[in-house]
């Protein structure tokens, strides 16, 4: 497997081989290092559920650096596992209108990001789309 191509823990970025274990769900991963944080951050719960994002404008730019192809890979994986899914739901011949409903877009939209000709592939769902627009 190349670098490219190794999965990569969802929160922290880190790839497979940098820590002991990554555990898989529908388009995420998590690693221990991070379910151990969780567990941790569960244990203390005082009742607030906002998550704390980081405060990028206190992290040295290097650092910010280092972090950008992690997140890169982060969000690829995220998004191969979205594109599955909706594959999976226009095999099953589910309307676009129905998909980008469920993610809160509209239907060319979510035409647009997902369907073979948006993507700019070849044409393998032209007939259901078209049928479907009609």
């Amino acid at each position: 497997m190349s670098p490219a191509e190794q999965v990569h823990c969802s929160f922290c970025g880190k790839a497979a081989p940098e820590v002991r274990k990554i555990i898989a769900g529908p388009g995420i991963y998590i690693c221990d290092e991070c379910v151990a944080l969780c567990v941790e951050i569960l244990r203390l719960d005082d009742g607030v559920s906002r998550p704390a994002l980081p405060d990028w404008s206190d992290v040295p730019t290097e650092e910010l650096l280092t972090r950008l192809p992690r997140i890169a890979r982060v969000q690829d994986q995220v998004d191969e596992g979205l594109r599955r899914l909706v594959d999976e739901l226009r095999r099953r011949k589910v309307a676009w209108a129905t998909i980008g409903e469920a993610l809160g877009l509209s239907r060319q939209t979510v035409w647009e990001r997902f369907s073979a000709r948006g993507r700019g592939l070849a044409e393998s769902d032209d007939v259901a789309e078209a049928a479907e627009q009609r």
